[in-house]
């Protein structure tokens, strides 16, 4: 399995490693992971920015210092404050009309321990009007972790954010982003790593979420810029 390590100098470049990494999965069959906290920006799914409030909601992520930028998997406009990490499993796939559920399931099992190697008892679901809805999600003092997938016709990229802290600033991003889509979210329903007892330190969440993604499957490490972020 290829590990890629760290954040590359601007959110273009560091896009273009993860599409990068999927394209090789899919060209090769050989599986990788990629846990790191992103530049600060708003990711909007593909569907909204064909939504009326879009402009609208672009300008309220940059009036409040996010990059606006659109992400290839599915689901609803995610925030990234700096804290947040990203996690992205590049997965061979032979069908890609088979195994949806299970490489969720896989996915919120490994997303759930490695919370918990942080003392954090995250369970399944979400509250009411959260951040990207969806039904595999998990939750601690508000929703932690969403995930979704990317499906391509030879490899599915399982990708997702993990609130680590700043859930105040998460939320009030989210809260005018999703105001100007006219979609529902309620600020109470963000909750964070730090806010229930563990570290408020991106670096060993982004080491927790890898050492479970990766299980014990040998790997090669590849790093991009310095450090974790």
């Amino acid at each position: 399995m290829r590990v890629l390590r760290g954040r590359a100098a601007t959110i273009a470049a560091d896009r273009e490693r993860t599409r990068t990494m999927l394209a090789r999965t899919g060209e090769t069959g050989e599986p990788a992971v990629r846990v790191w906290a992103p530049h600060r920006q708003v990711a909007f799914g593909r569907r909204e920015a064909a939504e009326p409030g879009y402009d609208r909601a672009v300008a309220a992520a940059r009036e409040r210092g996010f990059d606006p930028v659109e992400r290839s998997v599915g689901g609803r406009a995610v925030a990234y404050t700096g804290s947040t990490v990203a996690f992205a499993h590049a997965v061979p796939v032979a069908d890609p009309r088979v195994g949806l559920d299970d490489r969720y399931d896989a996915a919120v099992g490994s997303l759930r321990r490695a919370l918990a190697s942080l003392g954090v008892d995250a369970v399944p679901g979400e509250p009411p009007d959260a951040f990207c809805p969806g039904s595999h999600s998990l939750q601690c003092e508000g929703k932690v972790v969403g995930i979704a997938q990317r499906v391509r016709t030879d490899a599915t990229l399982v990708a997702g954010c993990v609130v680590v802290a700043d859930r105040g600033a998460f939320a009030d991003v989210v809260d005018a982003v999703y105001g100007a889509l006219e979609q529902p979210f309620d600020p109470a329903s963000v909750g964070s790593v730090a806010a229930a007892g563990g570290p408020s330190d991106p670096d060993p969440v982004i080491d927790a979420v890898e050492r479970q993604l990766v299980g014990d499957a040998a790997t090669t490490v590849s790093r991009i810029g310095n450090g974790h972020t």
